[in-house]
């Protein structure tokens, strides 16, 4: 059974940093892509960025190009997102995913129960 259980979320003023986790288990974790998507109140779940098994290649979306840095521990079956000068508008549910394709964007069967990040203006 796949569990994905992020934590690392909280409460920051503009200009702060967090560091999320997605520790993973139940499956073969180096084999896998993973990503992280976030929901915002009243909005649709998006992507965030991706990155492949090897943790060789990433992608972002736009909005968090140069602020944010997703990354992996294999020996550790974790997943990690470096978050960086956040606005308001990164206030979210932030969730990590497994088997997201890296082409579009499109999340795999697996979520974890998510963690809120809320940012202070």
């Amino acid at each position: 059974q796949v569990q994905l259980v992020e934590s690392g979320g909280g409460l920051v003023q503009a200009g702060g940093s967090l560091r999320l986790s997605c520790a993973a288990s139940g499956l073969s974790f180096s084999s896998h892509s993973m990503g992280w998507f976030r929901q915002a109140p009243g909005k649709e779940r998006e992507f965030v960025a991706a990155i492949d098994w090897s943790g060789g290649i990433t992608v972002y979306v736009d909005f968090v190009k140069g602020r944010f840095s997703i990354s992996r521990d294999n020996a550790k079956n974790t997943l990690y997102l470096q978050m960086n000068s956040l606005k308001p508008e990164d206030t979210a549910v932030y969730y990590c995913n497994v088997d997201v394709n890296r082409a579009t964007r499109k999340a795999g069967q697996y979520w974890g129960q998510g963690t809120q990040v809320t940012v202070s203006s």
